[in-house]
């Protein structure tokens, strides 16, 4: 019986060596995108903790299923194809294209303006830009940006869990471990 690592093995090391290497480069040169990778950085600061993680996981995704991404941004929250595009290519994080046309449908504008209003004032953060266009938190329209997450994830055959203050819009899906209810909520005392 011969061992892989035999003396008279070695090139067959080598190549497997090489091609572990290989395989673990290219897995690591196309994995998570770093913050400092985006045009604005990734900080959302929405002012609801439950918003702020899904939204990073909405760039992982959107990074890794560009194309997939992309036809949800068109389809189901109005924004130009040609725009959804050209903000990917400048670097900007696909939870924020997300956010902004989510708030856009919710106000009734295009998502190009506030794309626009998020260029000029990221600085303050989501929740900030989103309670200057109207969407104050606790909000009506607040909660349509919230539950509007549960629908795109459904689409995209990826689990979510939901925030305590959307039981009654989900019934019998599981709540977020550690949250709390609603807006910057500290931890759960209990897990549904």
């Amino acid at each position: 019986m011969s061992h892989a690592f035999a003396p008279g093995n070695r090139s067959n090391v080598t190549r497997r060596m090489v091609a572990l290497a290989s395989g673990l480069a290219a897995l690591l040169g196309t994995g998570h995108v770093v913050a400092q990778d985006f045009a604005f950085g990734w900080d959302p600061r929405t002012g609801d903790a439950w918003v702020d993680t899904w939204l990073g996981d909405v760039n992982e995704y959107g990074t890794r299923y560009r194309d997939p991404f992309i036809d949800e941004m068109v389809r189901y929250h109005a924004a130009p194809r040609a725009l959804v595009v050209e903000l990917l290519e400048a670097r900007w994080a696909p939870g924020d294209i997300y956010y902004a046309c989510a708030i856009a449908q919710v106000i009734g504008r295009p998502c190009r303006h506030v794309v626009s209003e998020w260029e000029r004032h990221h600085g303050d953060g989501w929740g900030a830009l989103a309670e200057r266009l109207g969407v104050k938190p606790g909000s009506a329209g607040f909660h349509r940006l919230k539950r509007g997450f549960v629908p795109t994830y459904d689409r995209w055959s990826r689990p979510i869990y939901i925030d305590g203050d959307m039981r009654d819009e989900y019934p019998g899906r599981k709540v977020m471990p550690g949250l709390g209810h609603g807006p910057s909520a500290g931890p759960r005392a209990k897990d549904d």
